[in-house]
Parts: structure tokens; sequence; C-alpha cells
């Protein structure tokens, strides 16, 4: 980063279509880390692996939660994929609209977060979980747009292809209203899951859907892994879906096996993120185990 804060951000993003392969982690706040904690885990992410990005996950509500992540983003040249998070409420918790409120007021206030903020998403899921109608989400990006218009920050929807489908005209209004196309990848979740290994078909199905209803636009898998154990949270809808660490480790393995065809995808080709950082942060999805130390060797691909 520069000594000092630039006037504007003219040239000071790569070039989206530039961009594909590994891009770092999602990184959930629900424990409003610390600013030590969050300097610590930032640079571990952008030097240990080559991160460019965090995307954000869950929320913190603490005042000036964001601008910690802000300064540690900054300190660690990481882009943020920040989030509006609606939680698993439904339609009648409407705390996602302060959680908005806050982060633009700190998005136009905070003289570095533009040049870090690579993205507001609203999410995380919330048309698979009916949190909004989506004619209203769509006008709550168009409005985001036009609110951050001075900043420069695009907005999408953190969502997966069922969130789309399952609604009426697969939820097009979205699909034209958004920046890019940040999708949930989590095959594990698919009724015909088996292995891994297995999963690029499953992989590929969504991939086409967005293509063909995403009219060219960058498209990331921002909430993207595959789960060591099960919970109560995580429970398979097949019953030949495997669980364990092998299966998670072959699943970015595969991504990276993959890395040609998921550049070939339109927009510049597909950016993917690994969720999740820490096994802290969500029991058997992370990358780190709760002793501190990775579950296995993470090296992906960061071009092909």
């Amino acid at each position: 980063m520069p000594d000092n804060v630039p006037q504007d951000t003219t040239n000071w993003w790569c070039d989206p279509r530039t961009e594909h392969a590994f891009l770092g982690f999602s990184y959930e706040v629900t424990a409003c880390q610390s600013k030590s904690q969050l300097q610590k885990e930032f640079a571990d992410m952008r030097k240990t692996f080559n991160s460019r990005y965090v995307r954000l996950y869950g929320a913190c509500d603490k005042k000036g939660f964001y601008d910690d992540v802000v300064d540690a983003a900054w300190d660690n040249g990481l882009g943020v994929h920040a989030l509006i998070w609606f939680g698993f409420n439904g339609p009648q918790d409407k705390t996602w609209v302060k959680r908005r409120d806050t982060l633009f007021s700190t998005l136009k206030s905070n003289p570095k977060a533009k040049f870090v903020t690579r993205v507001v998403q609203f999410g995380s899921e919330p048309l698979f979980d009916s949190a909004i109608s989506p004619n209203d989400l769509a006008q709550q990006v168009k409005s985001a747009k036009n609110e951050l218009a001075d900043v420069g920050i695009p907005v999408t929807v953190s969502e997966m292809a069922f969130g789309y489908t399952k609604n009426k005209n697969n939820a097009q209004v979205v699909l034209d209203a958004i920046d890019s196309i940040n999708i949930h990848m989590l095959p594990f979740f698919s009724g015909d899951a088996s292995t891994s290994d297995k999963a690029w078909n499953i992989v590929e199905r969504d991939l086409k859907f967005f293509a063909s209803h995403g009219n060219g636009k960058k498209m990331y898998f921002d909430e993207n892994g595959w789960p060591s154990v099960t919970s109560s949270g995580v429970k398979p809808n097949s019953h030949a879906a495997v669980a364990n660490v092998a299966n998670e480790r072959g699943y970015y393995q595969l991504l990276d096996d993959h890395c040609e065809d998921l550049k070939a995808q339109p927009g510049g080709g597909v950016g993917w993120f690994a969720h999740i950082y820490s096994e802290d942060q969500e029991p058997g999805y992370g990358i780190y185990g709760s002793n501190g130390k990775t579950k296995f060797n993470f090296a992906p691909k960061t071009h092909c």
C-alpha cells in the first residue's frame, strides 16, 4: 500500500477479468475479533497463502468493527468482500437494515475503506432463506449501487443457484441488478453428492445456470468448500456424500485440477474463496483446525 491514501480509486483495482483461481478465505466475524487478531490472521492469509481478498461471513455489530477490518486489510494488502448479514430468522428480522446503514456510513467516512472494499454483498443466501423477496432484494441492490456510486464500490448478492431457481423466473431481476455474481458452491449438499473427486458435474451444473443467466458478469465462488465433519447444521442430502478431511482436501484439489475450465468461464474466469479460514469459525470447514495447525497441506493455485 502507498504511504499516503490516494485521492480516488482510478486505476487502483486489478481488472476482474484477470482474476481467477484461489483468491482468499471466507472469514467469519461473529466473534468480533480484536484488532490484533485481525492483523495477525489477515497477515497470515496474505503471506502464507498468497490471498488477494478476504470474504466476510456472519456479522459483528460492535461499533467500529469494520474500521478495524479496513485497517487490517490495508496494512496487509488485502481486498475485502464485505457482507450485509441477514441471518436465519426469516423476513420479520430487519436487523440487516441497521447493518447495511452502519456499513455504508463507514464506507463513506473511512478514507481507506473504498481502497480495500472490493464489493458489498447482500447475504448470506437471502433468497434461499426467504428473508426478502427477489423484487425487494433487486431494489435494495439498485439503491445500494446508487448510494455507493461516489465511493465506487460495486454491489452483489451472496447466494447459491437454488436460491435463484426456487423463485419465479429464476429471480432474474436480482441477477440483472447485481454487479458481479457471488456464488455459494457447496456440492456436498447436492442430492447426487458422493465424494469430492466426483463433484465436478455438480459444480459445472451450477456454473452453467449462472453463465446462462448472468449476461457475462464476473463470477466468484465466495462460500465454497466441502466439510470434513457433519453436524446439526451440516447434513447431506445424499446417503453417498462423504464428509472427512480427505474429501475436504480433495474438493480444493478438484478446483485446482479444473483451473483452466474455471478460467474459461464468462467475465474472465471464476475466482474462488476457501470456506472457511478456521475450524473455530465453523466446524468442519476450516482450513485451520482448532489446534491452530492446518488440517492438510493447502497451497492452491492462484493462476493458471
